[in-house]
């Protein structure tokens, strides 16, 4: 019998187990010692609130679904209707192919053609692997076209501390700015220091506080990772994410359903800015054959 999210890899390694699913190619569960350190979903649901998955070749929202590329106007489809807005790219709902799996490993495969909203062709391919620490993610983006892309991309998984909800744990964002927005949740060019409400640097409860906030200026540690990291009364996720990611959105899920909200942080390490398809903030242009390649992970 079919899954919505169908075919179920499942990685183990010592205490660590995850699984990753065919479609979108993305993270439905990781644990430490049977602990959940994602808030994913089960087997017989669909992916709610983008949870686990990939976000290409945007991530975020696109203003009106618009953009243009060497001179040539491109619309996507609106799948944001109230804002009007293309929202976190196209490949959520492919089916992925599974290109390689051993216990604690596997690799996801997705070629996406041409199409009216992205007329170029992108080989994809995502790296699942669990070690000691955790897991970590690999990203590879080619351009198997005759011309040059736009790229941009993210992840969208929720970490979870314990608790029922996420308003007890403390919550360290090492980011110096963020990025306002206007009333389509579309950045407005501004960069402001991080200050009051918004400023996580040092850790601190997350209480009351909505965010749905892209931040940036990330302060990474010797190893040129940048960590967020979720504390509770019953355990801890850090998620890190390398020089390749130079944004990511905190997001408390005050949006999503009843019985959804505030259970987990969606934490998306995102490679460029919203919009960067129009503003330029993170953007990427692949040369016809070119490679770009990025890693996140979560650790406990």
């Amino acid at each position: 019998m079919s899954v919505p999210s169908g075919r179920q890899v499942v990685l183990r390694h010592g205490p660590w187990a995850a699984t990753v699913v065919e479609v979108g190619g993305g993270l439905r569960m990781l644990s430490r010692n049977g602990t959940a350190l994602v808030e994913g979903y089960g087997s017989e649901e669909m992916a709610s609130g983008g949870r686990g998955q990939l976000l290409v070749p945007w991530p975020n929202r696109l203003a009106g679904g618009a953009y243009s590329f060497e001179g040539r106007g491109i619309q996507a489809p609106l799948s944001e209707p109230e804002t009007g807005n293309a929202i976190h790219g196209l490949v959520r709902w492919s089916n992925w192919n599974i290109a390689g799996s051993a216990p604690g490993a596997c690799t996801m495969a997705l070629r996406l053609h041409p199409q009216p909203a992205y007329p170029f062709t992108l080989d994809l391919r995502l790296g699942y692997a669990l070690d000691d620490d955790g897991l970590a993610v690999t990203l590879t983006a080619v351009n198997a076209g005759a011309g040059s892309l736009p790229f941009g991309a993210g992840f969208h998984p929720y970490i979870t501390a314990g608790g029922p909800t996420i308003d007890d744990a403390r919550l360290t964002v090492p980011a110096d700015l963020w990025l306002p927005v206007d009333e389509r949740a579309i950045p407005t060019g501004e960069r402001r220091p991080v200050e009051g409400a918004l400023d996580f640097r040092a850790g601190r409860r997350i209480g009351d506080s909505v965010l749905d906030h892209c931040f940036a200026g990330l302060v990474r540690d010797a190893d040129g990772r940048a960590r967020v990291r979720l504390e509770g009364s019953s355990g801890e996720a850090t998620l890190w994410m390398d020089e390749g990611f130079g944004h990511v959105m905190v997001f408390t899920g005050d949006t999503l359903a009843p019985d959804r909200r505030r259970r987990g942080l969606a934490v998306e390490p995102m490679t460029c800015a919203p919009d960067a398809f129009n503003s330029g903030d993170g953007l990427r242009v692949l040369l016809p054959g070119q490679q770009f390649v990025a890693h996140w992970g979560v650790t406990g």
